[in-house]
């Protein structure tokens, strides 16, 4: 994994918290990462390069006016007054290779001197096996503080812990033997064929990324919300406040263009495409 720094920039050494996105169903992260970015107004300080990521190139997603810069599959972000490093992921990675590339992202996470990662991520609905909808859309969270993934600070906030989280579990059990650098007998992977319900949550690009960077001393801390394929903006929104009231940032100070101060990513005009003609109804 290699950091490219634009001409001109400069990573500052106090922003010690990352931010990232572990791609799922519906694209949660992503658009919440794309929203916390135009929200921040940070600024673009260069891109990384992994060979386990799949190309991509785009236009701007946050200017108005196509002015030439490109869009690639890691993008790294800065807000110095938010002490924050944001890296979106724009192109999933290639299938095989996600242990690979989390180790990758947590040795570079490491050595840059980041102390604290925060994850976001999205989970399928229809694998939600206690489902409580009585305070409305509920947060769940992963952390590292704890080796049973409970964090003081996120049940505060009224999260609840990922309760499928089990570090017994075979597939948790191999993706830290893994991120550890130890090896495992080969009659001992979890195939995809082999899969059970209980093998759903460690499967995910989040768990790997977890594994990977708690092995590597740092505090991760996994913001998760269920969620079904479709417009999921909202599920973005509520992604995103997570992440603020985690890092103690408030969106109302943010000069955005939408409610509470969020600043609405120019891309998301056709993200979904433009809204039914009514008159067919």
């Amino acid at each position: 994994m290699e950091f490219v720094i634009e001409q001109g920039k400069q990573p500052h050494h106090e922003c010690s918290t990352l931010i990232l996105p572990a791609l799922s169903i519906g694209n949660v992260g992503q658009l919440a990462m794309d929203l916390l970015v135009s929200s921040m107004k940070a600024e673009k300080i260069g891109y990384v390069d992994d060979p386990s990521v799949l190309p991509c190139v785009g236009n701007d997603a946050y200017g108005p006016i196509p002015c030439g810069d490109l869009a690639l599959p890691l993008e790294a972000y800065q807000s110095s007054s938010s002490r924050l490093t944001l890296l979106q992921q724009r192109s999933p990675v290639v299938k095989g290779r996600m242990v690979e590339f989390a180790k990758n992202l947590a040795n570079f996470a490491a050595a840059s001197g980041k102390k604290h990662v925060v994850l976001l991520s999205s989970l399928d609905f229809g694998k939600w096996q206690k489902i409580d909808m009585s305070s409305g859309l509920q947060m769940h969270y992963l952390s590292s503080v704890n080796p049973d993934g409970r964090d003081d600070r996120c049940e505060q906030l009224g999260w609840k812990r990922l309760q499928e989280y089990n570090p017994a579990q075979r597939c948790w059990k191999y993706l830290s033997t893994l991120a550890e650098g130890n090896t495992m007998l080969e009659n001992n992977l979890p195939f995809e064929d082999e899969m059970e319900d209980e093998d759903y949550y460690p499967s995910l690009p989040f768990a790997a990324l977890f594994s990977c960077l708690r092995a590597k001393g740092l505090k991760v801390t996994c913001l998760l919300c269920y969620c079904s394929e479709g417009d999921n903006i909202q599920d973005a929104f509520q992604l995103a406040e997570a992440a603020c009231r985690l890092l103690g940032l408030n969106p109302s100070t943010f000069p955005g263009n939408g409610s509470g101060g969020w600043v609405i990513p120019f891309s998301w005009q056709t993200v979904y495409g433009p809204p039914p003609d009514m008159s067919i109804f």
